[in-house]
């Protein structure tokens, strides 16, 4: 099974970054323990703040791999190309957000992905990643 990770803008800090909401472990450290944890997963991990690279790496990784995992970050509330290119893409994509998104502020309980998904994670801090895999192993 081939899984695509994909993360957006500023989740290249995390374990840095508000740590408070987001906590204190990398995501490169936190991919070496979903690969262990999932040692029948191949993974592929994209991660960028540039929101056109991101629509290009749905856009290329969407035909090939058996589901993405896609945290949009900031862009989920902004971005209609996000949404609109995972509309587009053959795999199943689970939107994931670290944080509960619908208790935060409020421009932030919309996302534009969201309706496109499989299913939306939110809330349950990198743990989520994990609830996704199992889900797209599921289906």
């Amino acid at each position: 099974m081939k899984i695509a990770i994909i993360n957006g803008p500023n989740l290249n800090l995390l374990g840095k970054r508000e740590t408070d909401i987001y906590g204190n472990v990398s995501f490169e450290i936190y991919l070496e323990e979903l690969k262990s944890t999932f040692p029948g997963v191949e993974f592929s991990y994209f991660q960028s703040n540039i929101e056109g690279e991101l629509v290009n790496a749905i856009q290329e990784t969407g035909f090939q791999v058996d589901g993405i995992i896609l945290n949009p970050a900031g862009y989920g509330h902004t971005s209609v190309s996000i949404g609109d290119a995972v509309a587009a893409i053959t795999a199943p994509v689970v939107e994931v957000h670290i944080s509960n998104i619908y208790a935060r502020e409020e421009f932030r309980k919309l996302t534009h992905i969201s309706a496109k998904a499989a299913g939306v994670i939110t809330g349950l801090g990198l743990h989520g990643y994990a609830l996704a895999v199992h889900y797209l192993m599921r289906r």
